[in-house]
């Protein structure tokens, strides 16, 4: 692969459409080649955009469909061989059977059974109430970041981080909010985070953490935009942090 054939990769890259061999030899290429490095970025920032303005709301209807099903659908039992101990107590479970009431040990299997039955219902209850209640943040947090991306008057600003990495940060004065973009970040030291800060004239105020798992993402501010003239970036704790304590990695202007 020629160096010119190189050059033709931006797209690729900035979509993750590399294999692990061409990807090491593109960044390798980008390190020295500034004009592919800034036009990975702007690909990067465009194609997040681009999805997220895409992204479909699930119908209203969708939970009560979903949960409507659910009740329809029996769960396979398991399949096991009797055990030895099964096979043994059955001629004793037969003359249970045949007596004219329960004595109080069957008695207490029976409420026991009940118990362990009523306790995985709840189970499975608290488990689908989470999976819908993270369900509806991720819709709520995809539809705040389509209209801060998708605003009329959005504009962005896009640099290069440490590391080769690149960030775009988006904002809407009409929304009074922003978006940052990042792609190709290093994974923060174990037991850190990236923060997310507001440059109040200096002054640093929160606008929350990014995910430590993840190398790109959309972030949307926690916060109004207020008097901040931009933002910043900085390795804090996990949890984050009331004030930085590490040198920003990053400082963006928003845009003007």
């Amino acid at each position: 692969m020629t160096t010119s054939d190189l050059h033709t990769l931006t797209g690729a890259y900035a979509l993750h459409a590399l294999d692990e061999d061409e990807r090491g030899r593109f960044e390798r290429h980008a390190a020295d080649c500034e004009a592919c490095a800034q036009e990975v970025r702007e690909l990067t920032a465009t194609a997040a955009r681009l999805g997220l303005a895409e992204t479909t709301v699930a119908a209203p209807e969708l939970k009560d469909r979903v949960l409507r099903h659910i009740t329809t659908v029996r769960q396979e039992a398991p399949r096991t061989a009797p055990s030895t101990a099964a096979t043994s107590l059955a001629p004793a479970l037969r003359r249970v059977r045949r007596t004219r009431g329960l004595s109080r040990w069957a008695l207490a299997v029976c409420v026991a059974a009940a118990a362990a039955f009523g306790g995985t219902a709840v189970w499975q209850h608290e488990r689908l109430q989470d999976a819908q209640n993270q369900a509806r943040d991720a819709e709520r947090r995809t539809a705040d970041l389509t209209a801060v991306l998708a605003a009329p008057d959005a504009k962005s600003r896009t640099a290069r981080l440490a590391g080769g990495a690149g960030g775009t940060v988006v904002v809407s004065a009409s929304r009074d909010e922003a978006v940052f973009i990042s792609s190709g970040m290093a994974k923060p030291p174990s037991g850190k985070v990236y923060q997310l800060w507001f440059d109040d004239a200096g002054s640093m105020r929160s606008a929350g953490l990014m995910d430590p798992h993840r190398t790109s993402e959309a972030v949307l501010l926690d916060g109004n935009l207020a008097k901040a003239s931009g933002m910043g970036i900085t390795v804090e704790p996990a949890g984050g942090s009331a004030r930085p304590t590490s040198a920003p990695l990053a400082l963006l202007n928003f845009p003007a």
